[in-house]
């Protein structure tokens, strides 16, 4: 766990290893079960959540030879701050509409929501043929001059006026088509990854690695990690505590002996385990949705 611990706070294996006065060997070997286990429990706690507002982006990167790049496709909920779904690959019609797919997967049905992304060409389709012709999808294209943003243009693709109107009044975060806050959980990434610091010589060497790592720090990130902006009082939640998927702060101790056990793709629960929550009812009025999953 203490091994996790510091992986997810930027400091690489062959640091580890100093610290801890073992083998790089037997770091990467608990890294590779914790993050099996991360990505477990990931995708058995991130589900039915309640969307108001999407917003989605990449972070580009490198893998083994620096010839090619690598791109880590992220999307965040804006109101709870949690970040879902994420995918690493070339950035492709295949891999943008594997993100969503998976997003929408993981939501309920209980309202439209607001979907915000940059003006890289694929999301367009994917949002309209995952979410259908009535959701309500913005872009936020930036033009940049030596480095340095010079022009933001706002457009509004598929959409209808006082539904957008009303999108945006129900988010409690935005008053206008931006990509602010995935673009801060992109830098949150950066900050607590070894791979991706720029100009680093810690990338990671082949594309399993960093997917691996990716689903500990989601993990960590989601679950673990108290957010600065979901601050309430002396309470400080996490962005799971938020969504209403836990009660309280995780620590990596319970998530890795946590009761649930896995038997290859099955998975049982203890009778002492906590009782899953009831399937959500969908409302006749949101099966806009489900001929286009």
């Amino acid at each position: 766990m203490r091994s996790a611990a510091l992986s997810v706070e930027r400091m690489n294996k062959a640091a580890i290893a100093r610290i801890k006065r073992i083998a790089w060997n037997t770091v990467h070997r608990w890294l590779e079960r914790a993050a099996i286990w991360c990505r477990r429990f990931n995708n058995q706690k991130i589900k039915r959540l309640s969307v108001v507002e999407l917003q989605a982006d990449e972070i580009k990167t490198i893998v083994g030879s620096m010839e090619e790049p690598i791109w880590i496709f992220a999307v965040i909920e804006v109101w709870s701050r949690l970040w879902p779904s994420t995918v690493v690959g070339k950035r492709s019609y295949q891999n943008t509409l594997a993100l969503f797919r998976n997003v929408s997967s993981r939501m309920t049905l209980e309202q439209i929501p607001l979907i915000v992304t940059d003006g890289f060409g694929f999301y367009e389709k994917v949002v309209g043929r995952v979410f259908g012709p009535e959701c309500l999808y913005g872009r936020v294209i930036k033009t940049r001059r030596n480095d340095r943003i010079v022009k933001v243009e706002r457009r509004a693709v598929l959409w209808d006026g006082w539904r957008l109107e009303q999108a945006v009044q129900d988010s409690e975060d935005s008053v206008k088509l931006n990509t602010s806050f995935v673009e801060r959980m992109n830098l949150t990434i950066r900050q607590g990854s070894a791979y991706l610091g720029r100009r680093t010589i810690c990338h990671a060497r082949w594309k399993k690695q960093l997917e691996d790592h990716l689903e500990l720090f989601r993990c960590y990130y989601n679950f673990v990690r108290p957010h600065r902006a979901l601050k309430f009082g002396r309470e400080v939640r996490t962005p799971a505590t938020q969504a209403g998927l836990t009660r309280r702060r995780l620590t990596l101790r319970e998530i890795f002996s946590s009761r649930m056990v896995f038997r290859g793709r099955r998975m049982f629960y203890s009778r002492s385990s906590t009782q899953s929550r009831p399937s959500a009812q969908v409302p006749a009025k949101c099966l806009w949705r489900l001929s286009h999953t």
